[in-house]
């Protein structure tokens, strides 16, 4: 008997399909050892030897797995392609070779890898087994024990000059650092006039004023020239544009496609992704390469071929801009072109829309561009000029994969306008003339998806860490999250400051992407692990002495309601961010001690069935919706 190690039960399942009777496959249940949660567990004096425990509630499975390694011929730790992976089957390796009676000789284990949970790919990885990559291993080790570090030392210091219960991380305290430098640029944004002069025709189409129209005197002058100008086609322009299809996904894209697209959190997409990973039915879903194997793609090939024509055809290839990106690994694509239409394969909703999106891009990623006739007309009307743009599609190209039923895109909301055909010095009627005044805006407040585009391209974080870091963030209440849009808590504001003020490298976005440049070096054999935490450790040390003795406390800013307290009737009663989020306190506290639940209303807004305050409510999971101030009378 054979056995594998695998990390879930759903995998083990779909290995059982695929691998014989010969085989016995156990699922370690992920990690089985980790740092101890009660004490920093780390050895500073002694290279920061990490001091691994097992995982509560672990040694059942722990025992499991040694009774069934003992006895089997050779034990074949199968666990997922990356460095938590390596990490996981390294730690199940020294946990069943421990303890006398069980010991287990090491020649005994091997590493197989594959990327997708196919027959082939399994068939292949037992033909070819490995050791354990240590490199990959200590990669883990060294974030881990950073992470630690920061995380245990920084955390107590919070405590003291900001509020019990706080603590900090090392990647999510820059990504706060984002969300509230942005909050600034928009407190700080002063708008500008602008006018949008619109003139619609006759003929059936609307063209747009050149140039810029900054105040309303200036607005009705052109209004006023307008009504009585003289419409006259100056110019037609014509050239054909091709636009060439998305590469396929890798971690941070489907992330952020579905973000975008379905409004899904990154961890509901990873986790859904997870599913379709173990099943076999995608590649491995933690990548950032856009590598794609050669079968893949002579299967692409021939089913475009079969379903669109070969005209739609187009083998591409496609380089990632992260240098640590790992060729060896593939983007996330299908592991068949069959479609999933077959009901046995029972994957639920959400699991359908992802692969539907994965299967999509996959293969749009190998057909021809799509090509359009973009028309631009300019018409003259006295002094001033307007134009009018639109685009007529010749070839839908790699369109064509993602075609509805009903004929229109899934992607592409095509907004320009059908130009009817004209020449120049055709005159046309004017129909009416419209002038709006716009102001300009601040930028958005970061979502998941842009959140996720601002980390990847100042190269912070990698894609096994984005999901965490955006969890860890609202779980903190450091920031929250309001119709989509991440704000920051006045408890985000307040660490965000006092780090950057006391720790400004641990907060700076290079020192942080360069730590992740020395983590890709240690996964490659180039540094040292301990010597890296070494020359990070030293100066951090000493900056965590100097700023517990000089650093200030810092006041958290709250909100204020205008309203007096009920009890002392001399303080103001504001909102403060507890535990379990906002609640209502009096400001003279601890003084006075009142406190009370804090209920937020929607200004303006009355509830449709019985003219109630609406109110905005949480579901037991955390989820934000409105709701009648009258419930449970009204349901609304």
């Amino acid at each position: 008997m054979n056995l594998v190690i695998v990390e879930s039960p759903t995998k083990a399942r779909t290995l059982a399909k695929f691998l014989g009777s010969e085989y016995q496959i156990e699922a370690s249940m992920g990690h089985i050892r980790d740092l101890p949660k009660s004490s920093l567990g780390v050895d500073i004096e002694h290279g920061f030897t990490p001091e691994y425990v097992v995982v509560a509630g672990r040694e059942p499975k722990i025992r499991e797995l040694k009774v069934a390694a003992k006895k089997a011929k050779q034990v074949y730790l199968a666990t997922d392609p990356d460095r938590e992976g390596e990490a996981i089957a390294y730690h199940v390796r020294e946990s069943l070779r421990e303890n006398g009676k069980l010991k287990i000789e090491n020649g005994k284990f091997t590493r197989i890898v594959f990327h997708e949970i196919t027959k082939s790919a399994i068939e292949e990885a037992l033909k070819h087994p490995g050791k354990i990559n240590m490199d990959l291993v200590n990669a883990q080790q060294g974030r881990r024990v950073l992470d630690r570090l920061v995380g245990y030392k920084l955390s107590p210091l919070l405590w003291k000059k900001i509020r019990r219960g706080l603590s900090a991380g090392r990647v999510q305290s820059v990504a706060v650092r984002l969300i509230v430098e942005r909050e600034r640029v928009i407190e700080a944004f002063k708008p500008d006039e602008y006018w949008i002069i619109t003139v619609v025709f006759r003929e059936g189409f609307v063209v747009t004023l050149v140039g810029k129209v900054t105040s309303k005197e200036q607005a009705d002058g052109v209004l006023a020239d307008l009504e009585k100008a003289k419409y006259v086609v100056a110019q037609v322009v014509k050239k054909s544009v091709h636009t060439s299809p998305h590469p396929p996904f890798m971690t941070s894209t489907l992330q952020r496609v579905a973000a975008n697209f379905m409004g899904w959190s990154s961890k509901k997409t990873m986790q859904v992704a997870q599913r379709l990973y173990e099943r076999g039915l995608i590649t491995y879903h933690r990548t950032d390469s856009l590598n794609i194997a050669n079968e893949a793609s002579d299967a692409a090939a021939k089913y475009i071929l079969a379903t669109y024509g070969e005209q739609y055809g187009h083998r591409r290839a496609y380089k990632s801009k992260s240098k640590s990106a790992q060729e060896a690994h593939e983007a996330i694509r299908p592991t068949s072109l069959d479609g999933i239409e077959n009901e046995e394969l029972k994957i639920d909703k959400d699991q359908y829309r992802l692969y539907q999106l994965i299967w999509r891009r996959f293969v749009a990623s190998q057909m021809a561009q799509a090509a359009f006739d973009r028309t631009t007309i300019y018409v003259d009307a006295g002094k001033h000029k307007l134009k009018a743009t639109g685009r007529v599609m010749q070839f839908d190209g790699w369109l064509k994969a993602y075609e509805m039923e009903n004929g229109k895109l899934k992607i592409e909301n095509d907004q320009e306008q059908q130009l009817p055909e004209v020449i120049e010095k055709d005159v046309l009627t004017k129909k009416k003339v419209e002038g709006a005044q716009k102001f300009t805006e601040p930028p958005a407040r970061y979502n998941e998806a842009s959140l996720i585009k601002a980390l990847e391209e100042r190269g912070i974080g990698r894609p096994s860490t984005y999901a965490p870091i955006i969890s860890t963030i609202q779980a903190r209440q450091y920031v929250e999250r309001q119709e989509k849009r991440f704000h920051p808590t006045a408890i985000g504001v307040a660490v965000v400051d006092f780090l950057a003020t006391n720790f400004p490298e641990v907060m700076d976005y290079d020192f942080t992407a360069g730590m992740e440049n020395n983590l890709d070096e240690i996964a490659l054999g180039k540094k040292d692990w301990t010597k890296v935490i070494k020359v990070f450790y030293g100066p951090f040390a000493k900056d965590l002495a100097r700023v517990e003795k000089t650093a200030q406390r810092v006041k958290v800013e709250t909100e204020k309601t205008g309203e007096k307290c009920p009890v002392c009737k001399e303080g103001e009663v504001v909102i403060r961010l507890g535990r379990f989020g906002k609640f209502l306190s009096c400001a003279r506290f601890p003084e006075c001690k009142y406190t009370a639940t804090y209920i937020e209303s929607v200004a303006g807004v009355k509830c449709p069935l019985d003219g109630g305050e609406v109110l905005v409510r949480k579901t037991r999971k955390g989820k934000r919706f409105y709701g009648c101030a009258n419930y449970p009378k009204c349901k609304w």
